[in-house]
């Protein structure tokens, strides 16, 4: 799964985004970034079932090029649709899931706190992929968003349909009735205020779901970072929330903030170079300890160095020269 998860919601907005994601791929070799598709946040109220079809004809004229269900992994393009209590909620599964359902690689569900929604989602996305003659299996992305929410967090993460937490922080915020200041939604405080990565209970909900993620194999994906002007801070956020609070993937909300938080995400060429060598050499000793360079290797470490080289295959750090890349040929 990319490290970049680019969320857009007008449609000139949509084509641009995918217009860039193709770009990159010829640039890198590999899609770097998702795109998902806004239903939720993006449709006009009243205008939710016309967003949803612009949404699901813009999908498959993106895609068109590719073949069938490859669609899915070749280039990935993600719907968000509207919460499982919303009432337009069966109506975007029911489009999005229509014509254009081999074309998503996930779906995106906002605004889950427990369990049963979860399972009320599956069961609807169930019925509407019966029907649509997809085979593969659509994963779920979860938006953990309340105080609710991150209570339950454990028991999400667990569920068998989920493959990714997200955590939404404005809404997060918004749902502590004004007990956690606006300078939480931002990078950094002013003054003496609390930013989102110093505000206690935003950085206990972060660690909750990064915790969570990590017990149950699943994908945690950091909030959004609104100062889109500033790549530098958007590169810094990104890594304090990979090295410090454990995240893997990070959404972006403007094409600006894509090469910054790919660069915050990708290991550094010596770190590639070193796993290369350990996991080759591991490789040839059939996985049995080894000796590199005076320390010695083992199943542990072993582990650690191939999760390197997923990290650079995922942002097309991994050179096809390397010969560590044939274990990720397709």
């Amino acid at each position: 799964m990319p490290v970049c998860d680019h969320y857009c919601g007008v449609e000139s907005r949509m084509v641009k985004a995918l217009t860039l994601q193709q770009e990159m791929m010829q640039e890198f070799g590999a899609c770097v970034f998702d795109v998902t598709l806004d239903c939720e946040d993006g449709a006009p109220v009243g205008g939710e079932k016309d967003h949803a079809l612009m949404v699901s004809a813009l999908v498959l004229k993106a895609l068109a090029a590719t073949d069938g269900e490859a669609r899915a992994s070749v280039r990935r393009v993600a719907v968000r649709v509207h919460p499982v209590d919303h009432p337009v909620f069966e109506q975007d599964i029911r489009i999005v899931l229509g014509d254009a359902a081999a074309a998503w690689s996930h779906l995106m569900l906002p605004k889950v706190d427990s369990v049963a929604d979860v399972d009320r989602a599956a069961q609807v996305i169930d019925a509407a992929l019966a029907s649509s003659g997809r085979r593969l299996p659509l994963p779920i992305h979860v938006l953990i968003e309340s105080p609710l929410a991150v209570q339950q967090v454990a028991s999400i993460a667990a569920h068998p349909r989920v493959e990714s937490l997200s955590f939404g922080l404005m809404d997060f915020v918004s749902a502590h009735g004004g007990a956690i200041p606006s300078s939480a939604m931002a990078v950094q405080g002013s003054d003496n205020a609390h930013g989102q990565f110093s505000h206690p209970l935003v950085v206990r909900a972060k660690l909750e779901i990064s915790a969570a993620c990590h017990a149950f194999g699943k994908v945690p994906s950091h909030c959004v970072v609104t100062e889109f002007k500033h790549p530098e801070l958007v590169q810094a956020a990104a890594q304090r929330a990979n090295r410090e609070l454990g995240f893997t993937r990070m959404w972006s909300i403007h094409p600006d903030q894509i090469r910054p938080i790919l660069a915050a995400f990708t290991p550094a060429q010596s770190e590639v170079e070193q796993a290369s060598h350990i996991i080759c050499q591991a490789h040839g000793a059939d996985w049995a300890p080894i000796s590199v360079a005076g320390k010695l290797h083992d199943r542990a470490s072993y582990r650690y160095y191939w999760q390197v080289l997923e990290k650079a295959f995922q942002t097309a750090r991994l050179s096809r020269q390397d010969p560590a890349y044939a274990y990720f040929a397709p």
